[in-house]
This record gives C-alpha cells, sequence and structure tokens, in this order.
C-alpha cells in the first residue's frame, strides 16, 4: 500500500476540530482505504448488505456509539444526515467520518443538514509527493487511481482502466439515479476526451453529437460531480479588453483520458496529437492538489487577442498563477508579460516537464514539475 501522508494529515486535523468530516472523490480513489488508517471505532459499509441491515433502523444502531463512526457511500442513505446532525448535537463523544463518491448529492444534503458541523476534504488520485518526484512519468501516463498506478504494467494498467470505465457507465450512474443508456454516455465522453484543454462550446458540441445544448450541460454536470472532468471558470478582469468567458473542460485523470484516447503506452503518448493536452491536463491536476483550493477558487485567464494563464488564484489579498508548458526550457512570452500586468499578479510559475528552476523575468519563472507539490510558497 502506498502512504497517503498528506491527505491523512490534513484529514486527522479536519476529524479534530470538527465533529463530522467527509471524504467525497471518484470511486477507486482510496478513500475507504484511507478512512481505516484512522481506526474508527465503528465502521458501516453502505455497499455491505449486513451493513445495511444494522442500519435499518439507524437510530437504535447509532445512538449508543461513542469515538469515530466511519460511514462509507453515504449518498445511499440520505436520510442518516438529520439524524446524524441530531446526534452530534446531543453526543458531544461521538465524531463521523463519512465517504461518498457523488460530489453534487453529497454536497447539497449535507449542507442543508449539517451547515457548520462539517468539513469536506476532496481525495482524488495519487500525489506527486505519494508515489515519488521522480515517478511523475509513470503517473501522468497511468493516471492517480491506486489500481492503475499499481498495476503490473501499463498493459495492464489500461485493462483496469477500460473496466472501470465501463463499470462506471454500466453501473456507477444508474445507481446515482440517473436513467442515460451508457453507450450513449460513453460516445459523448469519449468525444469529450478531444476537448480535454480547450475553451468548451456546448453549441458546437451539441451540433457534432446530435443532442442540445442543455443536454450538453447536463452530462457535463453529471461528470463533474462524480470527480470525472474538471469544469475550469475564466476570471473576469476589468483591463480593458476582450476576455474568454466560456469555461474550459479537463479530464481530472490522465489515466482516465489516455484509455480513452487508446493510448496504451508512453510511446503512443508520445506520438499522439493530444500530448500537449494531456501534458496540460495532468500538470494543472497536480498543481491543483499543490495549491489545495477547490475548484470554485480556481479559474483560468485568457484573452481573445491570444494572452492567457492556465491556472489563477487569489490568496494573502494577492493575485497568483500558473502557465503550462511542454517544452525543454521554456522562456518569456509576450502572453506573459501580459498576464503579469493585466492581473496584477504577485508571482508566475512556468510549469514544465524539465529539472531546473529558473527566472524568466520579475516576478516570473519557470518551475519543474518535480517541485509543484514542495512547501507551497507566495513570495
Amino acid at each position: 500500500m502506498i502512504p497517503r501522508p498528506t491527505d491523512k494529515k490534513v484529514l486527522q486535523e479536519l476529524i479534530d476540530a470538527f465533529p463530522i468530516t467527509a471524504i467525497v472523490g471518484p470511486r477507486q480513489a482510496g478513500k475507504t482505504t484511507l478512512a481505516r488508517e484512522f481506526a474508527g471505532d465503528h465502521y458501516f459499509d453502505l455497499e455491505n448488505p449486513r451493513d445495511v441491515v444494522l442500519l435499518s433502523e439507524p437510530q437504535l444502531a447509532l445512538e449508543p456509539l461513542t469515538g469515530l463512526i466511519v460511514i462509507d457511500e453515504i449518498q445511499r442513505a440520505p436520510d442518516l444526515f438529520p439524524l446524524i446532525r441530531y446526534l452530534v448535537d446531543t453526543h458531544s463523544e461521538q465524531r463521523y467520518l463519512i465517504l461518498g463518491s457523488a460530489s453534487r448529492d453529497l454536497l447539497r444534503q449535507s449542507s442543508e443538514s449539517l451547515a457548520g458541523r462539517i468539513a469536506y476534504h476532496e481525495l482524488g488520485g495519487f500525489r506527486l509527493d505519494d508515489v515519488g518526484k521522480d515517478q511523475w512519468r509513470r503517473l501522468w501516463m497511468r493516471g492517480g487511481l491506486p489500481r492503475s498506478y499499481t498495476a503490473d504494467t501499463d498493459a495492464l494498467s489500461h485493462q483496469w482502466l477500460e473496466h472501470y470505465i465501463a463499470t462506471f457507465l454500466e453501473r456507477d450512474i444508474p445507481q446515482l439515479g440517473i436513467s442515460i443508456p451508457s453507450s450513449t454516455l460513453r460516445r459523448f465522453w469519449t468525444m469529450l476526451c478531444h476537448y480535454h484543454g480547450q475553451i468548451m462550446n456546448y453549441a458546437e458540441f451539441a451540433r457534432s453529437f446530435g443532442i442540445s445544448d442543455m443536454t450538453v450541460r447536463r452530462y457535463l454536470d453529471i461528470l463533474e460531480g462524480t470527480f470525472m472532468v474538471r469544469i475550469l471558470q475564466p476570471w473576469f478582469a476589468n483591463t480593458g479588453k476582450r476576455l474568454v468567458k466560456r469555461p474550459k473542460i479537463y479530464f481530472r485523470d490522465s489515466g482516465l483520458l489516455h484509455a480513452l484516447l487508446a493510448v496504451r503506452s508512453r510511446e503512443d503518448l508520445a506520438s499522439n496529437n493530444k500530448l500537449g493536452a494531456s501534458w496540460e491536463g495532468f500538470a494543472l491536476e497536480t498543481a491543483a492538489k499543490a495549491i489545495g483550493k477547490r475548484n470554485e477558487e480556481l479559474a483560468f485567464w485568457a484573452t481573445h487577442s491570444g494572452a492567457e494563464v492556465d491556472l489563477f488564484w487569489r490568496e494573502h489579498g494577492k493575485n497568483w498563477a500558473i502557465e503550462i508548458k511542454y517544452a525543454d526550457a521554456p522562456r518569456l512570452t509576450a502572453s506573459m508579460a501580459s498576464a503579469m500586468k493585466d492581473l496584477e499578479l504577485a508571482h508566475l510559475w512556468v510549469l514544465y516537464p524539465g529539472d531546473r528552476a529558473y527566472a524568466l523575468a520579475d516576478g516570473i519563472s519557470a518551475l519543474p514539475l518535480e517541485a509543484v507539490e514542495d512547501t507551497w510558497k507566495y513570495e
């Protein structure tokens, strides 16, 4: 088992501070494995028929318990949220760690019932620090889902990802109450991978797929809500320039993207026309984990004249940005200089697959991917 010290540390801090902590994230990301490391006094898995029976009378089952109580796949029993609110309000000796794979439903239900009592931690695939900084090429190729990353060969990793996609479409989506044929969603998903890293034009995509704009948005909501894609919104700044106002779309796991593109090896990836977009998405997810921001706190910025940054956020009252380049030695560009000025950036990092950090200009520096998960410093 590959340890996940960063996520474990964050979770321990949340469990100590809040009566209820939720781990949300995609299927097979390791939520259950991580939760079991906290040695909960009581563990319930709502995919286990025995535990479902045990919780058929939830108040009788939960009220006598003390210590840490873990409930896995909580979205299967939304009626538990009001009860958990009552129990933590009246039983100070109880702590809950709840796990769910469907973020949108889980967050809506819990925010309505547990406001002020709950903290959330999103667990995605492995971080770079989990697997070792020198393993970024393997992490990029296979993605961060544990069973894909730890497979004995790239071929077995690809095979596992194909089964993961089929299971997600044929079992997980219907269990979420979404009645979309798996073949339809598979075709939608496959077509969407060609938009990875691009500005999303809903109308254009709808025409090419033969559906309405609203259906496209609905399908994307499903994939975003189950942590399959990231919809990155544009940042609007009053710069007097014409800004891009449509979102960008990224597959959150590079291994899933490669499986959908039928990329089975590093050689396949090197010759694929989505190589640069794949790198951009992988580097962006790696950076987002290091920054530690929720998706709604992250954005990109782009003008119609071509100036852009791939990731923008605010921290400590200042503006920060990352531009991602698949290049041996990135150089200063007019786009970077424009972003520094227009966004009033405290610093702009240019993330690239090299091994040396160096300055490009005042406030702009090239940063190797290997260094992105080191202690983040706002210079």
